[in-house]
């Protein structure tokens, strides 16, 4: 079962996106020959107007087919006859549609919440050296860590895991207090817990709670799509310093078994507690899916070639060069490149999802 949600999520948001690209084709006049949900043989089509809406057997995305797109073409509602601000609209509108599928998907999981934890200071460790006006008090909330802005309770951990911290462990800490920013610098420190053992830590403990009202379900529902934006940024900062590997990327398939996971440990964990082990698992499952979501729209709007950010890129290069040079890139030219990194991204994908089975294996 969870398999086969896992598979529908994906077919999901590769359709979503795909309407994204329609609809701001249709608003910006395009043509579009034809809007397939789903891939495969067609087992259902209609035509309306000028395009050919078609469902097709296999459940495992969609396409939008666009006049111009691919090869040179004489209509004047063709792609490549539109100006620079209707074809940047429908080139990141795929990649908008899957931001909005996150951000929707969040909001309803919020719909239902009491409360949330902030990022609040509540207790000071009272050998804390830096207790005081000039300091820390108890109230202040952590608005950022090293740059790096603060929005869930959870994220001081998650900023504090990739911070490469000196032997004292020294941090910038901006924290905000009656609505101002104040920035501390903090650092480790030897302290005794309650068993009488010494500990290295900052002193603080966080962990406030707000009432969930519906404005404030709407900012944290904001608050954690655009923190799954920048897990996605630390990610790919993370493959480029080389601290992390191909080891740790997934396709598909390592996808659709931590989906299974997630939804697995949820019911577990659920059932144990003598709650509703399918109500957990969905909601797992639909957060793991607004991560999936976000991750396709940033990941899409990547300046490679074949994603929708090459095709940005191409655009702002061509719209350049005909302005200093009085010339562009030849379709043709464009659509090579294109090509060839379709096939070094399908290569990649093939590779990972070979490496995902063998992990499974």
């Amino acid at each position: 079962m969870y398999i086969i949600a896992a598979i529908l999520i994906f077919g999901v948001l590769i359709a979503v996106h795909e309407l994204g690209h329609f609809l701001a084709a249709k608003a910006c006049g395009v043509r579009v020959n034809e809007f397939s949900i789903g891939m495969g043989p067609a087992i259902f089509h209609k035509t309306k107007g000028e395009t050919e809406y078609s469902l097709r057997l296999l459940p495992i995305g969609g396409f939008c087919a666009m006049e111009g797109e691919d090869e040179e073409s004489d209509d004047p509602r063709a792609l490549e006859k539109q100006g620079f601000w209707k074809k940047l609209l429908i080139f990141v509108a795929g990649a908008a549609m899957n931001f909005l599928t996150g951000f929707v998907i969040m909001l309803c999981l919020y719909a239902g919440a009491q409360g949330f934890y902030t990022a609040e200071i509540v207790e000071l460790d009272p050998a804390f050296p830096q207790q005081g006006e000039d300091g820390i008090l108890v109230g202040d909330v952590i608005w950022a860590i090293n740059g790096e802005r603060i929005y869930l309770k959870s994220d001081v951990s998650t900023v504090l895991g990739v911070v490469n911290l000196d032997e004292n462990g020294t941090i910038e800490m901006t924290v905000k207090r009656g609505g101002e920013k104040l920035k501390r610098t903090l650092t480790l420190q030897t302290y005794t817990d309650e068993n009488g053992s010494t500990v290295r830590r900052y002193g603080f403990t966080y962990g406030g709670i707000v009432e969930a009202t519906p404005l404030v379900r709407l900012q944290y529902s904001w608050y954690n799509t655009l923190d799954f934006v920048r897990l996605v940024r630390m990610s790919l900062m993370m493959l480029v310093s080389g601290s992390a590997g191909l080891d740790d990327l997934s396709g598909p398939v390592g996808i659709v078994s931590t989906i299974k996971d997630v939804g697995e440990e949820a019911q577990e964990e659920a059932e144990k507690n003598n709650q509703n082990g399918f109500a957990a698992a969905a909601e797992s499952i639909l957060y793991f899916g607004a991560l999936i979501a976000v991750n396709l729209a940033v990941m899409n709007l990547l300046p490679l070639p074949a994603l929708d950010g090459g095709k940005v890129f191409f655009l702002v290069i061509n719209t350049l060069a005909l302005a200093i040079f009085k010339r562009q890139i030849p379709p043709k030219y464009e659509n090579y490149i294109h090509m060839a990194g379709f096939a070094l991204l399908m290569a990649l994908m093939l590779f990972i999802t070979f490496h995902d089975v063998m992990k499974l294996l």
